[in-house]
């Protein structure tokens, strides 16, 4: 088991599916990035951090950095809750197409920045 399955069963039945689901959507948008725990989260990594997700008391959280809310500002308004910060509160549908949209975001801003450092990771 890795330290991504390790976070996600602390938790409840339900809330571990969802966190499943989350981890594997991402997976699937972004094969080539690498997962890891940082900051003490599920992280997805590709050329720099890509993006983080976690469970609380009664949100998901999912974290793209400032720049992948401020890209999305008008959608994001129903779940931001900080610099940096969406939740999504247990019960509510997951935003997947937003989702989508912020990692493909980001996955374009680290590999562009990547470009301009001459490629190094």
């Amino acid at each position: 088991m890795d330290e991504i399955d390790e976070y996600i069963e602390r938790f409840a039945p339900d809330v571990k599916n969802t966190l499943r689901e989350i981890r594997a959507f991402i997976k699937q948008e972004v094969p080539q990035a690498e997962e890891k725990i940082s900051y003490k989260m599920p992280t997805f990594y590709l050329n720099g951090n890509l993006v983080h997700y976690a469970a609380f008391k009664d949100h998901y959280g999912f974290f793209p950095a400032p720049s992948g809310i401020d890209a999305f500002e008008k959608e994001l308004a129903p779940y931001r809750s900080g610099k940096g910060t969406l939740r999504f509160p247990f019960g509510e549908p997951i935003p997947w197409e937003l989702i989508r949209k912020i990692v493909r975001f980001r996955v374009t801003e680290n590999l562009s920045r990547a470009g301009k450092a001459g490629g190094k990771k």
